[in-house]
Parts: C-alpha cells; structure tokens; sequence
C-alpha cells in the first residue's frame, strides 16, 4: 500500500488549520461557553455575573415547565425518528421495484429535501389552517374534521411531527434506496424459488441486510430531530399553544435570547447535549448489536 510522503515535515498541519481553527471556533469554543454559563447567574445585559453553582440545573429539574418540555421533546423525538425511518423503509421498497415512471417517482420523492425546513412548515401550515386551509375544506363534507393546530395542542403537535417527517423524508429514502440496490437480486430470487414469500425476503433478507443502514439512519434522524428542527417549531407554533410543541432546543433560544435568562439557558444547552450523547451511546451500544455488517 502507497504512502504520501510529505517533503515538508509542517505541510500537513498548515493543511489542517483551517479545520481546526473551524472546529475551535464553531464548536468547543460555543461549548465551553455554555458550560462557563451554566454555573453562573447572568444579569440580563450580560454586565455581571455571579457564580451559583448547580443551581441553574436544580432549579430547571425541579421546573414543571421544563419536565413538559422534556416530555414534550421525547414524544416529538421518537416519533419523528421511528416514523420517519418506517415510512421511508416502505416508500423504498415501493421505489425500488420495476414499475412504469420509476425515475420520476424517485426525483419527486427526493424533492422536499431540498426544501428549507421553516419554509416546509409554513406550507404545511397553509395547507392545515382550519380556516382557509385546504385539507380541511376537502374533508369537512366527507368526516368531521376537526384539525385546528392553532388552539389544540396535539394537533399542533401533529402538524410539526408531519411536516418534519415529510421534509426528511427524501434524505433517508435515498440511504435506503442505495442499500437496497446493494443486495444482490440473486438471493432474493433464490429465496423466491425456494418457496419464501415477498413478505418473509424482506423480513429474513432484505431487512438484516438493511441493518447497516437503517442503524445509521436512526442516529442521524434522533440528532435532525433534537436539534435541527429549531426553526420548523419557531417558523409555525413557537412552541405553542400552551408550550404544546416547546421542545427543548426551543426552549433554551427562548429562555436565553427572549427572556435573557443566559445561565437557565446554558444550563439547558449541556443537559440537552448530554441527553443527545446519552441516546446515541444507547443506540451504538444496544441497537448497533442487532446491526449484521
């Protein structure tokens, strides 16, 4: 195996600093801050500060408000994970079967990716308004549709479940698709002629096959749901009504940019990242076991 050879010794590293510098400044820096603030009690100028120790996080634990939002943030969390991952399973095993317009049907599946997430959100919002929106009028002579996310809590936090799935919804069918073609069409066909039935191929092949991907999938679907869906829930309910959808992202921009609560705030953001670590370690340690590489 070749190996590159550099003629100078400190090439290497002038060619890294540019992404040190990068990660320095847009990520450790960010999080050291937020750890520094967590034990501190800020005045709302930010002119002074006073060391409070652990209070700011006794203090939040002990908040019914953020225990909502806890709950509030797992409930809308697992759904869009697992619901996402699910639908867009199905979806793939639909667009990977030979049928007439294929190649249109996959460009159109991948197009709401390209979709900017609060922009989604405002679609959606249009389309589900109880008043003008057009879902409503298309079933309100059919059931009785009663779908009004600006003053019901569960749908609103439907709405931003749906829109979320939907927005992300390109991105995992794509990883799916690519490892569906990577299953050799020969052992499925060789299952098939050993009288197996669609159903148990996909489920004793193509499904552990699959594993690597969907293993992946799950992490990075939990990661879009804590903490890129910010500007879906600001953009729509902003967190509303009655904090029905104030996850905990949400939250920590709201206690620390509006109320200026910048300790609370801090002390939110490390609980919020330890939770994310916490989970991701989960998965890598259980669920990885089940993955067949």
């Amino acid at each position: 195996m070749s190996q590159v050879v550099f003629k100078n010794k400190g090439l290497p590293y002038i060619l890294i600093t540019p992404q040190i510098i990068i990660t320095i400044v847009f990520f450790f820096w960010p999080a050291f801050t937020s750890l520094r603030l967590a034990v501190y009690r800020t005045s709302p100028f930010g002119d002074r500060i006073f060391f409070v120790g652990m209070q700011n996080f006794r203090a939040l634990l002990q908040s019914p408000q953020y225990q909502q939002s806890l709950i509030t943030t797992l409930i809308f969390s697992g759904s869009v994970t697992l619901l996402g991952v699910i639908i867009s399973l199905g979806i793939a095993l639909l667009l990977n079967q030979a049928i007439r317009g294929l190649t249109f049907y996959r460009t159109a599946i991948l197009w709401p990716y390209g979709i900017a997430l609060p922009v989604a959100g405002i679609i959606w919002m249009f389309m589900l308004h109880p008043t003008f929106g057009i879902v409503p009028y298309w079933f309100r002579d059919i059931i009785d549709f009663d779908f009004d996310w600006i003053l019901q809590g569960d749908a609103a936090m439907i709405l931003v479940i749906l829109t979320a799935i939907w927005t992300n919804l390109g991105y995992n069918v794509a990883f799916f698709l690519a490892g569906l073609q990577a299953i050799p069409k020969s052992l499925i066909e060789a299952s098939l002629v050993d009288g197996a039935t669609s159903f148990k191929a996909i489920r004793h092949i193509t499904l552990p096959l699959l594993s690597p991907t969907t293993f992946f999938l799950l992490t990075m679907n939990l990661i879009y749901s804590l903490f890129d869906t910010f500007g879906l829930i600001d953009a729509v309910t902003k967190g509303g009504p009655g904090g029905a959808t104030e996850i905990l992202i949400y939250k920590a921009y709201r206690d620390g940019i509006i109320n200026l609560n910048l300790g609370s705030s801090a002390a939110q953001s490390v609980i919020l990242m330890l939770m994310a670590t916490i989970l991701t370690v989960f998965q890598f340690q259980f669920i990885e076991r089940k993955v067949s590489y």
